[in-house]
């Protein structure tokens, strides 16, 4: 099974899982196909069904149920917390501190863009690690604790370490935008479900000191990020 769009990284009896490559719209967008119907036609599944999503300039992993009861279990889960989530995500700029909490309401803003506001009505959560791993090259490691749009790349913006390549954001133009989905964790029916995958494509992402950092990151489930109650996502 090859496609221009994804490549396989997980298949079992209830679920799917890919690495969504960069640039690629989760809807039709600009390919002929939506990656739904692009994932049912390589798979010969025509009964998947997505239960989250990524922008279209995220890479990384994404997964399908193959029935609606594992769907709507999937969503439960993801509604509730209970999905661990980590991006890894490049900047050109240093936050203030190692690592932390970035929190505040997601206001929109202009051309299709978000603001993190300093109210707390209804907040984005994300917490997040960082390392140097070249002169003016900084890796995150990202956990969202919510699932807002665009929070991610708002909450860089808030650190003041905008994401490379995300041009909407004052991270530029680069040859990808360097946001990948990395790993994700769960528990489903008892079993326990934990998946990692490095970026593939992005020639920082690509480079031997960001691999290497990647690799001493390995589980990031297993990091001590400090205890925080997981608030429900909107």
């Amino acid at each position: 099974m090859i496609s221009p769009l994804f490549r396989l990284v997980f298949n079992d009896e209830r679920l799917l899982v890919i690495d969504k490559q960069p640039g690629v719209d989760f809807h039709r967008g600009l390919h002929d196909t939506s990656l739904v119907d692009a994932v049912r036609d390589a798979t010969g599944l025509a009964e998947l069904y997505p239960v989250h999503r990524l922008d279209t300039m995220t890479s990384g992993l994404l997964l399908f149920a193959k029935s609606r009861e594992v769907a709507r279990q999937m969503g439960q889960l993801f509604e509730s917390g209970q999905v661990g989530k980590y991006y890894l995500a490049l900047s050109a700029k240093a936050p203030r501190k190692k690592q932390g909490m970035i929190r505040g309401d997601m206001e929109q803003a202009r051309r299709g863009a978000w603001r993190l506001s300093p109210s707390q009505t209804n907040p984005a959560f994300t917490q997040f690690f960082s390392f140097s791993v070249s002169a003016g090259l900084r890796l995150f490691l990202l956990r969202p604790l919510t699932g807002k749009t665009h929070q991610l790349r708002v909450a860089m913006k808030a650190l003041g370490a905008p994401i490379l390549g995300d041009a909407l954001y004052g991270g530029g133009s680069l040859d990808r935008g360097y946001l990948h989905a990395y790993a994700i964790r769960f528990l489903l029916d008892g079993q326990q479900y934990c998946l990692t995958c490095q970026p593939k494509t992005g020639e920082h992402f690509l480079a031997m000191s960001c691999r290497q950092q990647i690799e001493l990151i390995g589980d990031p489930g297993a990091l001590a990020w400090p205890a925080v109650k997981h608030p429900k996502q909107s």
